[in-house]
């Protein structure tokens, strides 16, 4: 599995703002539906979500972080 935070184009030391900054921006851009041209769209969709989610919540990213 890719780093988390580079999946967001973040570091690990990103505030908790930063990382809904940055997973609303990459959501609109890569969403499967506005990037039709892309095969791989819905699966970097997936990992870009299940990075958010993981980093968005303070004990599973302590937990990641670890």
């Amino acid at each position: 599995m890719k780093d988390l935070y580079s999946i967001l184009g973040l570091t690990s030391r990103a505030s908790e703002d930063d990382i809904k900054k940055a997973y609303r921006s990459l959501a609109r851009e890569r969403h499967p539906d506005r990037d039709h041209d892309n095969p791989w769209a819905e699966e970097d969709f997936k990992q870009l979500a299940q990075a958010y989610d993981i980093l968005s919540d303070p004990k599973t990213r302590a937990q990641y972080d670890r």
